[in-house]
C-alpha cells in the first residue's frame, strides 16, 4: 500500500534512497508506463505497445520487459541489462504532487512504503546536513519535470492516433527455442498500413504537432520483439 507524503528537508533530512536494481525493489515487472517524448530512447531496447486502461477509457503506452506478469527479462539479479530505464521507473520512489496553491510549482512527493527507502546508513542521501538538495535529488527533480511534461502531452498524442485511426489490435505469437508457444493479447500497435496511406497534409499535421517521430519510434521498436523472445529462450534454457 502506497504511503505518499510531501518531501521536505525538515521531515526528511536524514532520508536515504537505495538505487539498487532487483526484484526486491519493485523491478520484477513485465512492463512500464512511458510517455511519447521518451519513445526514441525506449525503442533502442524495448518493444513499445499500447493498451487500454482497466476502465477502457483511454490508451496507455508501455515499454515491454517480458511476456507474463512479474517477468522482467532485462533484470538479471541486481543488474539491469539495458541502456535505458524508462522515466516512470527511474524516479521511484518519488512522484509528482499537485501545487500547494493554484498556479504554483508542483511538488515532489515520496512513497514512504517503497522498498527503496533505505534504513540505517545505506543508500544515497536526498538532503545534505544543512537541508539542501543533493545532486541525486536535483537529478530526480529533472526527471520528474521531464515526466510531467511528457504526461501533459500524452492526451494530445493519443487523440491524434485516434483521429487518424493509427491504432489497431495486436496479437504476438511467441515461439521459444524449445518449441513452446505463447500468445500476448490485449495490446495495440501502430497500424502501419494505415500510416503508409496518410496523405501529405495528415503527415504534416502529425509532424507539426510533434507526434510523427514517436509514431515512427513505436513502429521501429517492434524489431525488439525478436530479442525479447531470444532473452526468454535463454532464460528458459538456463533453468533447464
Amino acid at each position: 500500500m502506497a504511503n505518499h507524503v510531501l518531501l521536505t528537508s525538515e521531515e526528511h533530512r536524514a532520508l536515504r534512497i537505495n538505487p539498487s536494481r532487483g526484484a526486491d525493489f519493485g523491478d520484477a515487472v513485465m512492463s512500464c508506463l512511458i510517455v511519447p517524448s521518451e519513445f526514441r530512447r525506449v525503442q533502442n531496447d524495448y518493444p513499445i505497445l499500447f493498451r487500454l486502461t482497466p476502465q477502457r477509457d483511454r490508451f496507455q503506452a508501455l515499454a515491454m520487459f517480458g511476456f507474463k506478469p512479474g517477468e522482467n527479462l532485462f533484470l538479471d539479479g541486481t543488474r539491469w541489462d539495458a541502456r535505458y530505464r524508462p522515466l516512470a521507473l527511474e524516479i521511484q520512489p518519488f512522484l509528482i504532487g499537485h501545487a500547494a496553491t493554484p498556479g504554483g510549482d508542483k511538488q515532489i512527493h515520496l512513497d514512504l512504503d517503497s522498498p527503496r527507502v533505505a534504513t540505517g546508513g545505506e543508500g544515497v542521501r536526498v538532503f545534505d546536513d544543512v537541508g539542501r538538495a543533493t545532486p541525486y535529488l536535483e537529478r530526480v527533480a529533472e526527471l520528474l519535470g521531464e515526466l510531467d511534461i511528457g504526461w501533459q502531452a500524452t492526451d494530445g498524442f493519443f487523440a491524434a492516433l485516434n483521429r487518424h485511426e493509427l491504432l489497431e489490435p495486436l496479437t504476438l505469437e511467441i515461439t521459444l527455442d524449445d518449441g513452446t508457444t505463447n500468445r500476448l493479447v490485449g495490446y495495440h500497435g501502430i497500424a502501419e498500413e494505415r500510416l503508409q496511406q496518410l496523405d501529405a497534409a495528415a503527415l504534416g499535421e502529425l509532424h507539426a504537432e510533434g507526434h510523427l517521430m514517436p509514431v515512427f519510434m513505436a513502429v521501429a521498436s517492434l524489431a525488439n520483439v525478436a530479442e525479447l523472445i531470444a532473452r526468454k529462450s535463454r532464460r528458459e534454457a538456463a533453468r533447464g
